[in-house]
């Protein structure tokens, strides 16, 4: 099995090793996989959702 490459939905940092990080589904449509590095989580960077274009943390 390949190895995954895992990126911050807001920073675009490959973080597939660093502790802290969070996956969920867009709250909106649920289709679309966000994924939080803990430096982003904390300053409450923005994410958009490339299925419905859905912004968050707010």
């Amino acid at each position: 099995m390949a190895n995954q490459k895992i990126v911050c939905s807001s920073c675009k940092k490959d973080i597939a090793s660093s502790k802290g990080t969070t996956k969920f589904s867009c709250p909106s449509c649920g289709k679309t996989e966000i994924i939080r590095c803990l430096h982003c989580r904390k300053i409450a960077a923005k994410y958009t959702c490339h299925s419905c274009n859905f912004e968050g943390p707010n």
